[in-house]
């Protein structure tokens, strides 16, 4: 029996390594890469051939949920496997519209990541637990957002760009784009403009 090819692109090293380790138990999967940022694994994954590539949304140098979309472009046949600790609908929806097979959240048990490998690798769609039941139930209360991402949606409202918003928090101009593009996609704002709205009407600034 073949094993299953699975590389891995998420900047949390030591998250990385537990997986790495986890997952080195099992004998019918294989890690045959790991990226730390999406400009690594480009260049790599033509070398990896991975069935599976567990992906992290929140990258340093681009939006996983943009590397998403990109990877299914240009390998079609590719299954996805979202490792993330963000579990809000919006972009959960967002990940499998781009092409994820399926959505792991950070805290998932190793029965239930190698559930997820095994799931996908066979062509299905799999959610963890928690996911499972956030899809079947959507929240109809306003979207939660972190202290920071209230910052920044406060800072989004006042008309301040992604340079200036990154010097008075402290983040690169790339990290608030990715911020910012994560806030549309929580509060599925189509731009800036119907963000504030939103954000006003659900009292998060």
């Amino acid at each position: 029996m073949s094993k299953i090819k699975v590389a891995i692109v998420d900047d949390h090293k030591m998250l990385v390594e537990g997986i790495v380790k986890m997952i080195s138990e099992y004998d019918n999967i294989e890690i045959v890469g790991v990226a730390h940022n999406a400009g690594s694994c480009r260049s790599s994954i033509p070398f990896w051939k991975p069935d599976v590539l567990m992906l992290d949304i929140g990258l340093p140098d681009i939006s996983g949920l943009d590397f998403c979309k990109e990877l299914k472009i240009e390998y079609p046949i590719l299954k996805i496997l979202a490792l993330t600790s963000h579990n809000e609908y919006a972009m959960v929806k967002q990940m499998l519209d781009n092409g994820a097979s399926g959505y792991l959240v950070k805290n998932a048990e190793s029965k239930e990541v190698i559930e997820g490998i095994e799931t996908v690798y066979e062509g299905e769609t799999f959610l963890s637990h928690e996911v499972d039941l956030l899809m079947k139930k959507r929240p109809t209360n306003a979207v939660w957002l972190t202290d920071r991402e209230r910052e920044l949606l406060k800072l989004v409202s006042e008309g301040y760009t992604n340079a200036e918003i990154g010097e008075k928090i402290f983040l690169s101009p790339e990290t608030v784009r990715g911020y910012r593009k994560n806030l549309l996609y929580k509060l599925e704002a189509k731009n800036t403009a119907v963000l504030v709205k939103i954000a006003l009407e659900q009292k998060l600034i």
